[in-house]
């Protein structure tokens, strides 16, 4: 008993019926050509019409040895030996032929009956005869038969049966199909590998021509080196022998000399002259003893430095010039992990590497490269950091929200699943959130303010608790911080003193501003007859005290001693006036940032200079920031609260405009009332919610 995988029909085979229909029957009576009374003949007009229908035609329609073509209505002349002579249709012909070998192919039949046709059930994958199991079928254990029932007949009627010849001829098709893809993959596959080793031909090369050059320079620097020894010996040689030479043309000078005067004697015979030369002689000869030594030695040896090999040495040298860097990574393994990426916010995306083998690599030096595309195939500035570990970073910041692409290829090869179409989501959840209503360590009341020191130690006010509650930069519970000046649940900011070791408090009820030990020790304070309703305070690197006042309508200025320095701002409606503050900021300039229903910014002198965010209505403006922190790159985070939607704001502190924004999306604000930044790590922020009663941590670069 055969059993065959259904999987095999995946392809139509041709119906008998419908091909002979199409092609192999005579358009006019219908009739199946064949090589009698209906053979096809081909009409000059190409179309193809039995014998019979044109013996009928030409003895009924005929006119002066002309008819029309049934079908295209053609004129057509009769040839001398009649329709007969007409050409035979050779394409019909060779279907004819080919349908035939078809039919005669070997057809499966049951052996118990030789007449009977196999069928095949594709829903079963299983081959039966109709007759032995009464028109339905049924496959037991290893695929052997029993005679069908009424109740298998109902079972199996949904199936699709075809002959078993039909079955055969269309799985040989899809084998044939199947293995021709094989076969294309192959030769794709064997393509990539000789491209593949013809790039590690020009790499080679590359790697060839970049040792030969590093020898070849080396070569170069000592030839240069031996020439300039050798050009050291032969000055030394020139300067020595310029000297002897000298002292040889004195000599030679000094002979002739003697000899010119020598014949000049030989023809006086003045014995007074000849004495009188002989005198002089006498005294040339002490002279010319002086001659008589060179003047110069002709010592001269190279003399090497000693206990120094300079072939170990070379050797030493040249083994730390490079070394032959591969890899056995396999891009196709190796793949890219993302977090959830948020508009605005920079983005790692961690790249590992593996070998053909499944194994993670532990060290880096691959040609990584990334390219990440938004919507409009706009390209994304990428960054790729190599850990030296097998992994890679790729970082990025998408600048809006859609449906963006990255390609990460090593070698010029894409790894695992690139390119990878990612969402980039406008909502920023926070990365930890700590706190709840209550009394205990995670328990607050009404927090209303906090600041970060320098470690990332957080300073939040809890209010309802008159307490100070101090967490670590993960949001660990440390301490309290208890002192007399948070009593009486009206504490309402808090800011480092200009020193960064110190807690400024201002405490609306008692209208005091108090300097504690961050321990909780009093330092000192101050309260002044102008204060009516104090409800921020900010340090400046001077020791000033800024405080925003909503009673009298301004931020005023005091020494840290409390005496009052000046006024900034007024109340009242128009531009640059205040109305309801909740917090204030000082930039490193000296400028002063006011949180109100809008944000206002004055110069270190107390000048307006501009107001950006909030919302008008047609009742006047709707909300306000209760919350303000700048960073080192000029960003301004704005807590941002209004009826029934509270979120984080992002500015340009230089122009206003909106970098991004912190919505409440899954985790909601309810009632921001402080927002202070890390200072350890740049691009983390921490907002105090008075609404939840917690803190929470998020990024927003």
């Amino acid at each position: 008993m055969m059993n065959l995988s259904s999987t095999l029909v995946e392809t139509v085979s041709i119906n008998y019926e419908d091909f002979n229909e199409s092609f192999l029957t005579c358009g006019t009576c219908l009739c199946m050509f064949d090589g009698g009374e209906h053979s096809p003949k081909l009409l000059p007009c190409s179309h193809t019409i039995c014998l019979e229908c044109l013996t009928r035609i030409v003895a009924t329609f005929a006119r002066d040895s002309q008819f029309r073509c049934p079908i295209c209505r053609e004129l057509i002349t009769i040839p001398r030996g009649g329709v007969q002579a007409l050409p035979p249709s050779f394409l019909v012909n060779q279907l004819l032929d080919l349908m035939a070998r078809q039919r005669r192919e070997v057809v499966p039949k049951c052996s118990t009956h030789p007449n009977q046709e196999l069928l095949f059930c594709e829903t079963c994958d299983s081959v039966f005869c109709s007759t032995c199991t009464g028109g339905s079928h049924k496959t037991v254990g290893g695929g052997s038969q029993k005679t069908g029932t009424p109740g298998d007949t109902a079972s199996t009627a949904d199936h699709t049966v075809i002959p078993f010849s039909i079955a055969i001829k269309r799985m040989s098709e899809i084998l044939i199909y199947k293995a021709n893809e094989c076969t294309a993959k192959l030769n794709t596959a064997n393509d990539l590998v000789l491209e593949e080793m013809h790039r590690l031909d020009h790499s080679a090369d590359d790697s060839f021509a970049s040792v030969n050059k590093l020898f070849e320079d080396v070569i170069d620097a000592v030839e240069k080196r031996r020439i300039e020894v050798l050009a050291e010996v032969k000055a030394k040689k020139d300067e020595k022998r310029k000297v002897l030479e000298e002292q040889l043309q004195i000599i030679q000078k000094e002979k002739m000399e003697v000899d010119s005067e020598v014949e000049e004697l030989q023809q006086q015979v003045e014995v007074r002259n000849i004495t009188k030369k002989i005198s002089e002689l006498n005294c040339k000869l002490d002279t010319i003893s002086h001659l008589s030594e060179p003047r110069e030695n002709s010592y001269i040896e190279f003399c090497r430095v000693s206990g120094v090999s300079y072939q170990e040495a070379v050797k030493r040298l040249l083994t730390d010039v490079g070394k032959v860097k591969t890899s056995r990574t396999f891009p196709s393994l190796c793949r890219a992990s993302m977090d959830t990426a948020i508009a605005n916010l920079k983005n790692t995306t961690r790249v590992q590497t593996i070998d053909y083998h499944g194994k993670i690599q532990d060290v880096g030096g691959d040609p990584v490269t990334a390219r990440v595309t938004n919507e409009k195939g706009e390209v994304v500035e990428t960054l790729i950091e190599d850990k030296d570990d097998g992994s890679y970073n790729v970082t990025f910041t998408p600048l809006s929200v859609g449906t963006f692409c990255l390609k990460v290829e090593i070698f010029n090869r894409p790894i695992k699943d690139c390119p990878l179409f990612f969402e980039v989501t406008e909502h920023n959840p926070p990365i930890i959130s700590f706190g709840s209503r209550g009394l205990q360590e995670k328990g607050f009341v009404q927090p209303c303010s906090l600041t970060v020191d320098a470690q990332d130690n957080l300073y939040v006010v809890d209010t309802g608790n008159s307490r100070i509650k101090v967490l670590s930069e993960n949001l660990d519970f440390q301490n309290h911080i208890f002192n007399e000046s948070l009593e009486g649940r009206s504490v309402t900011g808090v800011s480092l003193g200009s020193s960064g070791d110190t807690l400024v408090t201002v405490n609306w009820r008692t209208k005091t501003v108090t300097e504690m030990t961050l321990d909780g020790k009093t330092i000192g304070g101050f309260s002044h007859d102008e204060l009516i309703e104090p409800i921020a305070v900010a340090v400046n690197s001077d020791g000033d005290v800024f405080v925003a006042d909503n009673g009298v309508g301004s931020v005023m200025v005091f020494e840290s001693s409390g005496k009052l320095k000046k006024k900034i701002g007024e109340k009242g409606k128009k531009a640059g006036n205040l109305k309801e503050m909740s917090s204030v900021c000082i930039c490193d300039n000296g400028d002063l940032i006011v949180g109100d229903t809008r944000i206002v910014v004055f110069n270190s002198s107390g000048e307006f200079v501009r107001e950006f965010g909030g919302i008008k209505t047609k009742e006047g403006s709707r909300g306000r920031y209760c919350g303000l922190s700048l960073d080192s790159s000029g960003l301004l985070l704005a807590a941002r609260a209004e009826k029934g939607r509270s979120y984080i704001q992002v500015f340009n502190k230089d122009d206003g405009s909106i970098h991004s924004v912190i919505d409440s999306h899954g985790s909601k604000l309810k009632r921001p009332t402080g927002v202070s930044l890390s200072k350890s790590r740049d691009g983390f922020a921490y907002v105090v919610d008075i609404g939840n009663e917690c803190v929470r941590k998020y990024r927003y670069k």
